[in-house]
């Protein structure tokens, strides 16, 4: 009796189900009469006779295998099932879901660059998402001669070019060696192309492709960074002021000392030239408001307005400071009109 019990199969379902299974075989194994197919959600049954598709299961659900399975086969390419002598059957059970893979790099990609001569290192991680699109595909060159298939399989596939493809799509057009993020989607969507036909020869398809990050070598990270903090150094003033508060924020500058006593006076000055400069405009906006109304100005009651014809000198009488039209020098406030 434990022969045939082992030989008899009463249900006919995905037994080893993993998340990350692609496909199992259903295989070599004799049914009888009241078997059931049970076919999970996220699950499709194909069964096969000879290595060939007779026929696709999609519903999930339970089903009988005489009176619901049987007679929709037998119509399919003349297919005959029996139970005279028992019926073997072969049954390729797909994940229908898509599959999300992380990846990353093993070792730095040298992308060609004038900057280095040896290459620019560069390592990258992101995501790709592929699935089963094509089951006659899937079973001519997979399924057909293993049992079961893995995503890791998949991700092996993947990676093994993913270096190649990264130097292509990078290189590509010259793209900014210093700023690749910026670039990241044109070299995604070149990637993911370039995948999706490799992938297509074994009936999948590539759904999505990202690049989360690209990553590069300490030392040229720290280049990166001082350059784009440096890129307002053509603003002398404001440069000058986000040093100082960047020294002081430090500690380097704190204390009695000679720095911190500069930095003061420093920070004293740029302020007052500023307030000097938004008075000056102030006081040319109201000579041109008044010119523009076409009356005769009349001198301001203000005991430190210009007084004649309002011209300054070139250079202060104090200090030496060049002077630019400002009514006070804008290095030690010295009155100039």
């Amino acid at each position: 009796m434990g022969f045939f019990k082992n030989q008899f199969a009463n249900v006919v379902e995905w037994e080893e189900f993993r998340d990350d299974m692609i496909f199992w075989k259903w295989n070599n194994r004799e049914i009888k009469k009241g078997s059931k197919l049970i076919i999970r959600a996220g699950q499709d049954a194909i069964f096969m006779n000879g290595g060939k598709v007779e026929g696709i299961f999609q519903e999930d659900g339970e089903y009988n295998i005489e009176s619901e399975i049987i007679p929709f086969l037998s119509t399919l390419k003349g297919f005959k099932f029996g139970f005279n002598s028992g019926m073997r059957v072969e049954v390729l059970f797909v994940n229908t879901k898509e599959f999300t893979v992380k990846w990353g790099t093993q070792n730095p990609i040298l992308i060609p660059t004038p900057q280095l001569p040896g290459g620019m290192p560069i390592r990258a991680n992101g995501t790709f998402n592929f699935k089963v699109n094509d089951y006659v595909t899937l079973i001519d060159r997979i399924a057909g001669m293993k049992e079961s298939y893995l995503v890791e399989d998949v991700k092996i596939r993947i990676t093994s070019i993913l270096d190649q493809l990264l130097m292509k799509w990078i290189s590509r057009e010259g793209k900014d060696m210093f700023n690749l993020q910026a670039n990241a989607s044109d070299i995604a969507k070149g990637i993911r192309e370039d995948l999706d036909m490799e992938v297509m020869a074994n009936g999948m398809t590539i759904t999505g492709f990202q690049v989360m990050s690209f990553n590069y070598p300490q030392e040229i990270q720290d280049m990166i960074t001082k350059t784009a903090s440096h890129e307002m150094i053509g603003n002398l003033q404001k440069y000058q002021q986000v040093s100082i508060t960047d020294a002081m924020a430090s500690g380097k500058l704190q204390g009695g000392g000679a720095a911190s006593d500069m930095a003061g006076m420093m920070m004293g000055m740029n302020m007052a030239n500023e307030m000097m400069k938004n008075m000056n405009q102030g006081s040319n906006q109201g000579a041109n408001s008044q010119s523009a109304a076409g009356g005769q100005s009349q001198p301001a009651n203000n005991p430190s307005a210009p007084q004649g014809d309002g011209a300054k000198p070139n250079f202060c009488p104090n200090c030496g400071a060049k002077n630019e039209g400002a009514n006070f020098c804008p290095n030690c406030g010295q009155k100039l009109g």
